[in-house]
This record gives C-alpha cells, sequence and structure tokens, in this order.
C-alpha cells in the first residue's frame, strides 16, 4: 500500500493537544453534546484547532450513534433567490459546519407540492433537524411533517404556534430609526411603511410602524396621521408617496421609509422637487440592501436586517432539540403565536450610519412646484 494511502489525518488526540484540553472536552464540543457546558472560549479554542489542524469529524460514527445524518434541511419558498439569501443560508450554514454537519437547501418557489416532496425526502434521510425559512417576515402556515424532528421557523412565525421562531425585532428597529431622526432635531417626521399594518400576516409592517409611534410618543411628538402612509415597498410607492408628503402645507423634514427600495423613491421624488437629501430632507430606510443602501447619493442610514445571525441561530435551536419534536425551547423575544407555546426570538437590528440624516433645514413657505417623473 502507498504511504499516501496509510495517511489516515488528524485525531481527536492531535485536536485535544493542540487545544490544551481532553479528548473527552474535544468529542464533546464537536458534537455539540446536549447538556454539556463549556465557557466560550475553549468551545472557540477546540473549533479552531480543529479547523488549523483539517480535523474532520466521522460522520458515519455520528449516524450509528445518534441514529440521524449528518444533514440539517434548510427549506424555503423564495429565499433562495432573495436579496439577502446569502446572508441566512451563510449563517446556517456556517453553524451547521461548526457541528460537523452539511446543511442541505432546498428553494420551492412557494410550490407546495415540492415543499411537501422535499420533507419527504429529507425525513427519509433522518436529518438531524429542519430550519423552515420564509421570504420575508410573515405568518406562515408550517407543514405538519415538521413536528417529526427538531425545528425552527426563519424570518417568519408559525401560525399554530407549535415551533419556535427567529424573526427580526422590527418594532426596536422602527423605535431606532425614528430615534434616530428625532435625536437630529426633526419633529415632523413622516413614515412610508412596505404595507398595511392591521394585516396581521405581515408582522414587518405592524411591528415598524409601531416603533416609530412609541419614539414620537417617547418624544412627547404627537403623531400626525397626515405624515402616515401605506404602499407596498416598492420603489413607485416610495416615489408616489413622498409627492404627497412634500405637497402638505406642513411637509415632513424627515421621512422614515420601511424599507431600502421605499427610501430609494423617495430620494427619486425629492430630486424631481428640487430638494436635497440630507440637506433638505431626512432619510432613513431599513433593510441595508447592499445592492441598494450603500449605493444611493448619498449612502442611506439605515437598520440591517440580522440575518447572518438569525441563520446562525435558528440552528442553534436545531441542534438544541427545538420544535414540537424536541424540548419546545423557549427564545427571549415576544411570544409566540399561542400562549404558552413554543416564543418567536426577536433580533436586533443594528443602525447603519451613512449621510442622509442631518438636521432639519429652515422651513420652506412655498409648496414645491418642479416635479419630474423618475
Amino acid at each position: 500500500m502507498s504511504r499516501a494511502g496509510n495517511r489516515t489525518g488528524p485525531t481527536m488526540h492531535d485536536v485535544a493537544a493542540a487545544a490544551g484540553v481532553s479528548q473527552a472536552t474535544v468529542s464533546l464540543v464537536l458534537n455539540d453534546a446536549s447538556g454539556t457546558r463549556f465557557s466560550e472560549e475553549t468551545r472557540h479554542r477546540v473549533q479552531d484547532a480543529a479547523r488549523q489542524l483539517g480535523y474532520r469529524t466521522n460522520a458515519h460514527a455520528k449516524v450509528l450513534r445518534d441514529g440521524v445524518a449528518g444533514m440539517i434541511g434548510f427549506v424555503g419558498d423564495f429565499v433562495a433567490t432573495a436579496p439577502f439569501a446569502g446572508k441566512i443560508i451563510e449563517g446556517a450554514q456556517g453553524r451547521a459546519w461548526e457541528a460537523g454537519l452539511l446543511l442541505l437547501t432546498v428553494n420551492t418557489g412557494g410550490d407546495k407540492a415540492l415543499e411537501k416532496s422535499s420533507l419527504e425526502t429529507m425525513l427519509s434521510y433522518k436529518v438531524a433537524g429542519v430550519v423552515y425559512a420564509g421570504m420575508y417576515h410573515r405568518v406562515l402556515e408550517v407543514p405538519e411533517a415538521l413536528g417529526e424532528v427538531p425545528a425552527v421557523v426563519l424570518n417568519s412565525r408559525d401560525r399554530s404556534g407549535r415551533l419556535p421562531s427567529i424573526a427580526p425585532d422590527e418594532e426596536l428597529g422602527g423605535y431606532t430609526a425614528t430615534r434616530r431622526l428625532l435625536d437630529a432635531g426633526h419633529r415632523r417626521i413622516a413614515m412610508i411603511n412596505i404595507g398595511i399594518p392591521d394585516d396581521d400576516a405581515l408582522p414587518a409592517a405592524a411591528g415598524r410602524r409601531n416603533g416609530y409611534l412609541r419614539a414620537l410618543a417617547d418624544a412627547g411628538v404627537g403623531p400626525d396621521p397626515r405624515l402616515q402612509r401605506n404602499g407596498e415597498g416598492e420603489v413607485a410607492g416610495g416615489y408616489a408617496n413622498t409627492l404627497e408628503l412634500m405637497a402638505l402645507d406642513e411637509p415632513p423634514t424627515a421621512v422614515f421609509c420601511a424599507n431600502d427600495r421605499t427610501a430609494w423613491g423617495a430620494y427619486q421624488a425629492l430630486d424631481s422637487l428640487g430638494l436635497g437629501v440630507p440637506d433638505d430632507v431626512s432619510v432613513v430606510g431599513f433593510d441595508n440592501q447592499e445592492t441598494l443602501a450603500p449605493n444611493l447619493r448619498p449612502g442611506l442610514t439605515t437598520l440591517e436586517l440580522p440575518f447572518v445571525e438569525m441563520g446562525r441561530r435558528a440552528v442553534e435551536l436545531v441542534l438544541a432539540g427545538s420544535g414540537a419534536a424536541g424540548s419546545g425551547a423557549a427564545g427571549s423575544g415576544a411570544a409566540g403565536p399561542r400562549a404558552g407555546g413554543p416564543r418567536t426570538e426577536l433580533l436586533e437590528c443594528p443602525l447603519i450610519e451613512r449621510q442622509s440624516v442631518a438636521p432639519p433645514n429652515k422651513p420652506r413657505n412655498r409648496k414645491p412646484e418642479k416635479r419630474r417623473k423618475p
């Protein structure tokens, strides 16, 4: 036999020596054994040593020991084609890989037959669990089959309340965006939403609006219904609503747009009126869409959806046995749809500062006259 054929690669003993821990600790850390407690420093030492040595866990042994394959299923509707898909999958895949597992990803395109078939195939392969993801934050009808394995709903919520969910903290995001404008000195702050906030299926629209209203209330600013507009989250809606807002007798000095595409439309409308951002009107968006927000002129101050962190956290809950088939672990966010059931963990959306916010300019005593179509 050739020399190359005798190579077995680094062993668990080698990882233990490099990390300065016992072989048992390496085994427990790399296999994410339940009921064990290690400091983050120890966990990182073991993972770094394994990565540097090129150590691979024995997938066959894991199946024999645990009765599950070395894979976690990831099923989404339009996730793989959405602008933010890369980050949400990156987070989930990275966390799965740290646990020695592969992420088996299926994009169904909203096809329920494909979704059912995909889930049945994943379950037949005895995946360790399933992450069920939505393209945007909404309430979903979750397949009954997910009750057979540890499962987590990602970027959406389970209408039945059976499964735990991971979602952005929309209300805190709306509050942070509005607070940023208030801190800059604005009091006439408009909001252009991404849908009808009273629609129970759209927690993103409701949460961002509630955060906006709460920030105004905390600052002692009474809400003006004329400054609140509902759109569809597209450029055209941002454009049309901004024109209407700026035609008011007392136009806003700032606009909170509930997504970045709406903000792009607002930029175009303000430019068509001969108004500048932020000299005449400040604008804050939501999403931090990488192909858009940094490339507007000036760059758009916006809230970032924490997709990498959400993907990682969803896999962590699957590994911990969350879901109807697991322990039903509760998270640290708002309560889920069913009282006493699994909860929705809400992750903070950080503010990304660019150049679209400034103190309010002196009010203009004329209505804008110049209007050009985008």
